[in-house]
């Protein structure tokens, strides 16, 4: 049998703080075992499990997605090497649409910055395709909300 892992030592082989390996406990996202001092020790494969949580958090995968995901696997295991194949393939279409997002705002920006706010009408961010034009004329985001 494989000797259980410490809280302490758990943070210093996976590069992170005890507050993060408390924090992912308390979103379900890891698990450990109570001694009974009731001190916390982790399995061995924890550190697999975090190395897929740090990597999915690193491109910008939500926590939640990364929980929902986890959760999908089998009796709550370890990702193996043919799970995380099949996890990050999972992401990768959100990953494509963000990054079509993102950089259409990056490539409206410029416009963005070259209109100064004068020609909303313009505005590929704010007012793209001046859909506000067709409610008159003046200001519509800026206005007041009738209560």
């Amino acid at each position: 049998m494989q000797k259980e892992l410490t809280v302490g030592e758990v943070a210093r082989r996976a590069g992170v703080a005890v507050s993060t390996l408390h924090f992912y406990e308390r979103r379900g996202l890891i698990r450990s075992n109570r001694t009974v001092g009731n001190q916390r020790r982790y399995g061995r494969d924890v550190l697999r499990r975090i190395a897929v949580i740090r990597i999915a958090q690193e491109v910008g995968i939500p926590l939640a997605a990364i929980a929902a995901a986890l959760d999908s696997l089998p009796g709550g295991r370890t990702p193996t090497r043919q799970d995380w194949a099949a996890l990050s393939t999972g992401w990768r279409d959100d990953l494509d649409r963000r990054i079509r997002h993102l950089t259409d705002l990056r490539d409206g920006l410029t416009d963005c910055i070259g209109c100064g706010c004068m020609s909303i009408d313009r505005c590929p961010l704010r007012n793209p395709g001046d859909r506000l034009g067709e409610q008159g004329s003046g200001a519509r985001r800026l206005a007041p909300r009738a209560g």
